[in-house]
């Protein structure tokens, strides 16, 4: 398998708000949109965004055509305390203040306009080793 690119589209209520707050604040960039699709990437991502309109007929599975919830779009950074200072004084609202977790995890996440939420990372220390059992 050769994979040539890669992509996480979310259903939310209004594709062109979260669009605008990912571009304004992350560098996004728009790829194409329609009616109720926004794709969006920047070259350094690896992955491409796409925001989709709740309910748009051509979602599939059908059953799937509800709003984003429970995941995080997570970005990993080299300098996490400069981004949370960038965005707060873009006057995003912070989400979850940052932290950093004890196996060496530094983040803090903030929420799109659509209830998305965007997670901000940088590793203070080495992730810890995979355990092979």
């Amino acid at each position: 398998m050769n994979i040539t690119s890669s992509a996480i589209s979310l259903n939310v209520a209004d594709p062109a708000a979260s669009a605008e707050f990912l571009g304004r604040h992350y560098g996004f960039a728009e790829d194409m949109a329609a009616d109720g699709f926004v794709s969006l990437s920047r070259p350094d991502a690896g992955i491409s965004i796409i925001y989709l309109r709740v309910g748009l007929p051509t979602f599939k599975p059908e059953s799937q055509r509800g709003a984003a919830g429970g995941l995080l779009v997570v970005f990993t950074v080299d300098d996490i305390d400069t981004e949370y200072e960038r965005l707060r004084a873009e006057g995003v609202e912070i989400t979850t203040e940052i932290e950093t977790e004890e196996w060496g995890e530094r983040y803090f996440q903030v929420t799109d306009p659509c209830g998305v939420v965007i997670q901000l990372v940088q590793w203070v220390e080495a992730p810890p080793a995979e355990v092979t059992g």
